[in-house]
């Protein structure tokens, strides 16, 4: 009798432990931050560096979600709570993150709720041109209040599953020429502006696709080539192809867009119609043909 007693007692003690591990997991996702660069026009440009050192999320309950939807209320951010996401040094050359490649800045377990806003840190900022000029710039506020990049719409961290946040650093809007951008030695400096995009990857998608055009009957990657998506007329974003032609936009929340793909020298291509799905991959492939003579 005492050694039925006894299993029941042990049976007892797993079987709480076990509830409570399940509610221990519920109370808490993993969220992982990767960074991208939307793409630099400039060729005149080998290096676009900063040190990112420290990441922050808001943290909202469901009770705080339900009661303000406000996206850009900053009003009470002294009073909100936010989540140390990363500190360390990381150095990053931006130039190297196009076309879907991207550095993971964190993976970590962070309380169940939504997440409206991260809080990036950054130092050590400069450009490389190609004739070997370093240009240090300075940072505003980034360094001490953090570069305030709002999620829309909010990431939500379910108990025991896990989340991702693209940031996409889009470094042509970040990184200002001054002077002349035509050549190498016309540009004397820079003036840096951090524009940063969050995107929710629950909600959100990817545009890939090839740019071509026809030689000898024969297909030719068109190394360069600009492809731009288009909203209510209006370009939301834009890649540049690699040396087999190839593209990725990131971060597209799922939805009706336009694309055109244009190169110097060709006829751009007609506007199409894609649609960005959830969590997958919209192929969209562009034939580009040459201008002819008296047209260029």
């Amino acid at each position: 009798m005492k050694k039925i007693l006894s299993l029941l007692i042990l049976f007892g003690i797993l079987a709480s432990c076990s509830d409570d591990n399940k509610n221990a997991s519920e109370k808490t996702g993993r969220l992982s931050v990767t960074l991208t660069d939307a793409p630099f026009p400039y060729d005149l440009v080998a290096e676009a560096n900063v040190t990112i050192f420290k990441i922050e999320a808001r943290f909202k309950s469901d009770d705080e979600s339900a009661m303000d939807n406000s996206d850009d209320d900053l009003e009470g951010e002294s009073g909100s709570e936010f989540i140390l996401l990363m500190e360390d040094e990381i150095d990053v050359n931006l130039l190297e993150l196009t076309n879907g490649v991207t550095t993971q800045m964190a993976d970590i377990e962070v309380p169940a709720g939504t997440y409206d806003l991260v809080r990036v840190y950054v130092r050590g900022t400069n450009v490389v041109l190609t004739d070997g000029r370093v240009f240090d710039l300075k940072v505003p506020s980034g360094e001490q209040s953090g570069i305030k990049v709002f999620i829309k719409p909010g990431l939500t961290v379910t108990g025991g599953l896990s989340s991702d946040l693209l940031l996409d650093f889009d470094v042509s809007k970040s990184f200002v020429a001054k002077g002349n951008i035509k050549r190498v030695d016309g540009i004397n400096g820079f003036n840096f502006k951090p524009v940063i995009k969050a995107s929710n990857m629950s909600t959100a998608g990817s545009l890939i696709g090839n740019v071509s055009t026809t030689m000898e009957e024969m297909s030719t990657p068109l190394e360069g080539s600009q492809v731009s998506v288009i909203v209510a007329d209006t370009i939301n974003t834009t890649a540049f192809t690699d040396v087999d032609g190839n593209y990725m936009i990131m971060g597209l929340q799922g939805g009706m867009y336009k694309a055109v793909a244009e190169f110097e020298g060709y006829v751009a291509s007609d506007t199409v119609n894609i649609e960005i799905n959830v969590a997958n991959n919209t192929v969209q492939d562009f034939v580009l043909e040459q201008k002819a003579e008296e047209d260029n």
